[in-house]
């Protein structure tokens, strides 16, 4: 015979692994410092400023 499981707990459990889950991808996509962010920017701001100086004139 199986193992008597309370589904409540069971449901928190879930519940909290997928909070935990959720957590870490919010920390890889906002956690970064304000150097990054900076950095990133005006890694940006540089390519623009290439591509337009790249562009030709139209006739």
């Amino acid at each position: 015979m199986g193992e008597v499981v309370s589904l409540g707990k069971a449901r928190k459990a879930k519940a909290r692994e997928d909070r935990e889950t959720q957590a870490q991808a919010n920390r890889a996509k906002f956690g970064r410092t304000k150097a990054e962010k900076m950095r990133d920017k005006s890694d940006g701001d540089r390519a623009a400023r290439l591509l337009d100086g790249a562009r030709r004139d139209e006739p």
